[in-house]
C-alpha cells in the first residue's frame, strides 16, 4: 500500500516538486500578474519542511485557491532535515516553512513515492485519523474462480413493507431484521483506481466512496453530474436496488463497525436505494444497523452509493 493509498488519494495524482511555501501566495491566493490556479476544484500536492515545532519536520499539503490541509507527516532522518533547513540560511520574520532540497526530494522519492511501503507516512487531518481505504482484495487481473452467477433486480421498483421480507429471503440475503440468519456471499474485485470495485458474483461495479448526505432530489442531481464527468471512466451510474444493496450486507461487523466489506468507506453510512415505499417513502441500506429502512426523501434525506452492471 503506498502512500496516496494510504491517504485515501487517486493513485494518478503526482507531487509538484516546483511548489514551494513562498510561492503558495502568488499561485493560490493573490490576484496579481503571476500565472495562478484559476479553478476551485484543482488540487496540486507537495512535500515541506515545518520548523514550528522542535525538531523540524516533513509535511505533505494538499493545496488549492483558499484551500490548504496537512495530509500526512513524514518520517525522514532528522540529519537530512536539518541540513535542509540550514541551507536555506537565516530567514526574516515569521516564515517557518522551508522548501526541500535535492537531497531531501531524492529521499522522498525512493522511500515514499516509488514504493509500495507507506510505514514513513502518518496521515494528519485536522487532528483525526485518515480512514484506511487499502481494500485488501485480489486486483485487476486476478484470476476469477468459477462462481454461479447471481443476476439481481437492477430497475426502479415500488415496495411496500410486506413485500420486503420475500425480497430479502429469495436471495437468503442478510439483514438483522427481516432475516438475521441470512448470509450472500460475494466475490469483490480491487479494479486499481482506488474508486471501484466489482463483484463478480453479481456482475456490479460498485463505488467505494460516494456521495454525501442528500434529500432524493439532489441526490439524483449528484448522480447526473457523476454521469456527466463519467466517473472512473463510465456514465451509466445509477441508485442501487435493494437486492443490489442487500447483496453487500454482511452478517459480521467489520473493522469500521459496519455490516459491509471493510473496503467501502464509511461516510456513507445509510445510502438511498433506487425504491420508492408504498404507500409513501423512499426505502434505504443501513449498512451500520445492517438492514433495509424507510424513511422520507427530504428530511434528512440519505447518502449515496452508485453503482453500474459490467
Amino acid at each position: 500500500m503506498g502512500i496516496f493509498e494510504k491517504l485515501g488519494l487517486e493513485k494518478n495524482i503526482s507531487i509538484d516538486w516546483e511548489i514551494t511555501p513562498e510561492l503558495t501566495f502568488t499561485i493560490f491566493e493573490s490576484w496579481g500578474s503571476r500565472v495562478r490556479v484559476r479553478s476551485l476544484a484543482e488540487r496540486y500536492y507537495y512535500f515541506y519542511i515545518d520548523t514550528w515545532q522542535d525538531p523540524a519536520k516533513v509535511c505533505l499539503m494538499e493545496r488549492g485557491i483558499k484551500y490548504a490541509r496537512v495530509l500526512a507527516e513524514i518520517d525522514v532522518p532528522q540529519g537530512l532535515i536539518d541540513n535542509c533547513v540550514a541551507g536555506h540560511g537565516k530567514t526574516q520574520g515569521l516564515d517557518k516553512s522551508y522548501a526541500v532540497d535535492d537531497a531531501l526530494k531524492k529521499w522522498l522519492i525512493s522511500n515514499v513515492i516509488d514504493t509500495d511501503d507507506a510505514t514513513k507516512v502518518k496521515p494528519v487531518v485536522s487532528g483525526l485519523e485518515v480512514e484506511d481505504m487499502a481494500s485488501g482484495l485480489p486486483g485487476p487481473g486476478s484470476p476469477i474462480p468459477e462462481i454461479e452467477k447471481v443476476f439481481l433486480q437492477s430497475t426502479h421498483s415500488e415496495i411496500d413493507d410486506q413485500a420486503m421480507s420475500g425480497i430479502v429471503l429469495r436471495h437468503n440475503f442478510f439483514d438483522s431484521k427481516y432475516n438475521p440468519q441470512g448470509f450472500f456471499e460475494n466475490f469483490l474485485v480491487d479494479n486499481g483506481d482506488n474508486r471501484t470495485v466489482t463483484d463478480h458474483r453479481t456482475g456490479i461495479m460498485w463505488q467505494r466512496r460516494g456521495a454525501d448526505i442528500a434529500t432524493i432530489r439532489s441526490m439524483q442531481k449528484t448522480l447526473g453530474e457523476c454521469n456527466r464527468k463519467s466517473f472512473a471512466g463510465f456514465n451509466d451510474w445509477r441508485l442501487p436496488t435493494v437486492e443490489e444493496a442487500l447483496s453487500l450486507l454482511n452478517p459480521d461487523l467489520n473493522e469500521k463497525d459496519l455490516h459491509i466489506h471493510a473496503c467501502f468507506s464509511t461516510a456513507q453510512p445509510f445510502i438511498f436505494l433506487d425504491a420508492q415505499r408504498l404507500p409513501g417513502g423512499y426505502w434505504f441500506a443501513d449498512f451500520k444497523q445492517g438492514t433495509v429502512y424507510w424513511a422520507s426523501g427530504f428530511n434528512p434525506g440519505g447518502f449515496g452509493r452508485f453503482c453500474r452492471n459490467i
